[in-house]
């Protein structure tokens, strides 16, 4: 069955350049709606009933973000995937933190869009289409998170111990209980298994050793 698709971009241009990639993509897409406000897109999903929505980060009523977080608080089960002009790591990690199933940057080939999609909808891909892949790095810094925080938080999901940690990168477990303590506060999390959590949720690890349930 083709994917349902609902638009929402304040551009005409890109609403109809965006609508005949996907409608020629043979069997694969279903328009079924559009909107050129934040405010228009939660009862167009009411009434169309979308598979996923094609969001643009700047929407003038309701910004991208904004309209994110309405739109997985009301329609849990409804897919969002960003496609802006915006390329910024932080903006990225934002949109995804936020449950967006996928970030593309308009940079992309048209040829390639109907394609992103489907990847940021099936959960095969963790960074941003359309552009240089985002680093790790990149990533963890946007989340305010140092390069040895991000080492730390990977062990982490591998199930060592602090004192395994700390044997690992010649530091003192009292030093990794220490960035522990930072990781934990700039994630907002209670403890390891949520900082593992976050880790898998954001690509760093294949699965993390903590049960996920």
């Amino acid at each position: 069955m083709a994917m349902k698709v609902l638009l929402a971009d304040d551009h005409p241009l890109m609403l109809s350049g965006v609508r005949r990639v996907l409608e020629e993509e043979p069997g694969g897409f279903e328009v079924v709606g559009e909107s050129r406000t934040g405010s228009q897109v939660l009862p167009l999903i009411g009434r169309t009933n979308p598979d996923v929505v094609l969001l643009d980060m700047r929407m003038p009523g309701i910004d991208g973000l904004g309209c994110l977080e309405r739109i997985k608080a009301a329609y849990p089960d409804v897919h969002v995937v960003i496609l802006s002009v915006c390329s910024a790591p932080e903006q990225i990690q934002a949109a995804l933190a936020r449950g967006a199933s996928g970030y593309i940057v308009k940079t992309i080939n048209h040829i390639d869009l109907p394609s992103a999609i489907r990847q940021a909808v099936e959960g095969t891909v963790f960074h941003a289409l359309g552009m240089p892949e985002v680093t790790e790095l990149a990533m963890a810094r946007a989340a305010g998170l140092t390069e040895r925080e991000l080492t730390i938080i990977k062990a982490v999901s591998r199930g060592l111990s602090n004192q395994a940690i700390g044997k690992e990168l010649w530091v003192t477990e009292q030093t990794v209980k220490f960035h522990l303590t930072n990781i934990y506060r700039k994630l907002g999390v209670a403890n390891r298994t949520e900082a593992a959590r976050w880790a898998y949720a954001q690509g760093f690890v294949e699965a993390p050793a903590y049960e996920m349930a």
